[in-house]
């Protein structure tokens, strides 16, 4: 009985080498691979909460809008839409030459049109918290009376209305993200709960095979709607393959060897072998593949609890501004990024606010440099001149992070502030912040959508976690009036000043200790152009070429 992985490696041999229309070897195709450290759990759109799924997610299945490389919103199924002056009602009018690919789902097994009914199925879906962790995102949708009960109407097939029960300045923003794709019903009704292994959209790409672990194949849609500006259709490629190799050094090598064209992460390669202290490429692998550095909407940041109703905090040093001041005061960010990361990514000296969104300004949203004349000052204010009678800290981290943490530690040390570190298990360290139990805590944050009100989500009062994201149970009335208005607000300068505003407030508090803006790094094949990068880290395959 042949084996799946014997099976699958015999797919993509007989793709590779199948014959065109005159009986000829067609050995011309472009396949484009890539390895995924982290594995794949699933590739149903309701599931893309992480990047391992999100990339061949994106390949797959198309939305109502997306991103483009600038991070401007643009038209995708939706060829057009509109707000309601109210801003309570969108209308979206959709492209009528969009088909959802080729399957046995569908009669006689060709793909058919979509329709406005399917945005409707799709939607409605992702209110079961079985199917979708996405739901959190809908709680501005209005299923009242006025939307039947339902939030999403279909007019006819082309034009859909989504309604909300109050203005969202971010939410085409959320519409952006993959969880909101467009899924056909047939499919949900064969596959059920084996939908994630048997995905169906409307993407660049279709899905071919995929055995868990070792391969992941998807082949060109031949029927795919976007086209570039010459009007010839993409995606240009023939095929994409992922492969799930855990090891990075046997996937560098694989790099190096041609089977793969990228890898993606500063995790996925040793930095200190390929690139030199300025986070530029070593001459010797010029020649094999190049760079890509690109902004990432990420933060890395050391947390503080200051909810002072918690006994954490009433016990704790941490309690006073000035402790955590002092903190932000006594050490070196851009040493930490240079020496400790290759240059890659920006030492943090503005908000939480990452670099690549627009409310980003370090001349306006001023934040903390290192300086040990300030860190002393701030002690005698807490009363704890010279460190002296200031008890030990302890900061919770993952391994990941323990050789950035120890350098905190060591400059914090020669600042009189003394800090043990606690080496958890990411899982721990997450519940454990969730529920409020630890005072001092090593995370980061990236953008779900590129909207900064993602960022200022987490210091919202309303979202005290375990149920939000409010990690530091931060409560500033000042902070929740502007974050009110900034959601209602569609002017994008009035909304860059709220942000700013709001950022500033959150330094000014020391609610955290910013640590750098991380940047996206890629190592990819010189056979591969066209290759865009986002400071969305969202991988977009259909205007590469790769060169035979």
């Amino acid at each position: 009985m042949i084996t799946i992985r014997f099976w699958l490696v015999s797919i993509l041999f007989f793709f590779l080498f199948s014959c065109n229309n005159d009986d000829k070897i067609k050995d011309d195709r472009t396949i484009f691979n890539y390895n995924e450290m982290n594995g794949l759990s699933s590739l149903d759109p309701a599931a893309a909460s992480n990047f391992e799924n999100i990339w061949p997610v994106n390949q797959i299945f198309n939305g109502l809008v997306q991103l483009d490389d600038s991070m401007v919103i643009r038209p995708c199924i939706a060829k057009s839409y509109s707000l309601s002056e109210d801003g309570l009602e969108y209308s979206f009018y959709l492209r009528n030459d969009v088909y959802f690919h080729d399957n046995l789902c569908f009669e006689k097994g060709k793909g058919r049109k979509v329709i406005a009914k399917d945005f409707v199925f799709s939607f409605e879906r992702l209110f079961d918290s079985k199917v979708s962790s996405a739901i959190s995102l809908l709680e501005v949708i209005d299923r009242s009376e006025k939307s039947s009960y339902k939030g999403f109407i279909a007019i006819n097939d082309t034009l859909l209305k989504i309604y909300l029960k109050k203005p969202f300045s971010s939410f085409l923003s959320i519409l952006t993200m993959k969880f909101f794709s467009v899924i056909p019903r047939e499919a949900i009704e064969m596959y059920a709960q084996d939908f994630r292994k048997n995905p169906v959209g409307t993407g660049a790409f279709t899905f071919k095979a995929w055995d868990e672990g070792t391969k992941l194949i998807l082949l060109k849609n031949q029927n795919y709607f976007e086209r570039d500006s010459n009007q010839n259709r993409l995606p240009y490629l023939d095929a994409l393959t992922v492969s799930f190799i855990k090891d990075r050094e046997t996937s560098f090598m694989e790099l190096l060897n041609g089977k793969f064209d990228m890898l993606s992460g500063a995790d996925a390669f040793n930095t200190n072998e390929v690139l030199d202290k300025q986070g530029e490429l070593r001459e010797l692998y010029k020649k094999k593949f190049y760079l890509q550095k690109q902004t990432f909407l990420k933060t890395d940041y050391i947390g503080i609890l200051v909810d002072e109703k918690n006994p954490i905090v009433i016990n704790s040093p941490l309690k006073l501004k000035a402790i955590r001041k002092a903190i932000n005061y006594a050490f070196d960010r851009n040493k930490l990024v240079k020496y400790l990361r290759n240059n890659i990514g920006e030492a943090a000296h503005a908000g939480f606010i990452p670099k690549g969104l627009k409310s980003y300004n370090p001349n306006l949203v001023k934040g903390y440099d290192y300086n040990p004349e300030m860190v002393q000052k701030l002690l005698a204010e807490a009363g704890y001149k010279d460190g002296v009678g200031l008890p030990e800290l302890v900061m919770h981290t993952t391994d990941v992070y323990k050789e950035q943490a120890e350098f905190i530690q060591s400059q914090l040390a020669e600042n009189n502030i003394r800090i043990q570190i606690s080496i958890e298990k990411s899982s721990v360290l997450r519940q454990a912040v969730n529920n409020s139990e630890y005072n001092l805590f090593k995370k980061s944050w990236y953008s779900d959508y590129a909207d900064e009100e993602n960022f200022m989500s987490l210091f919202y009062s309303k979202n005290f976690s375990p149920q939000g994201v409010n990690f530091f149970h931060y409560h500033n009335e000042r902070f929740d009036s502007l974050y009110e208005i900034a959601l209602k607000e569609n002017d994008e300068l009035k909304k860059i000043n709220l942000y700013q505003k709001m950022d500033q407030l959150i330094i000014d508090d020391a609610v955290i200790i910013p640590l750098y803006y991380d940047e996206v790094v890629r190592l990819v094949s010189n056979k591969i152009k066209g290759l865009g990068n986002n400071s969305m880290n969202l991988l977009n395959l259909k205007t590469v070429k790769k060169q035979n």
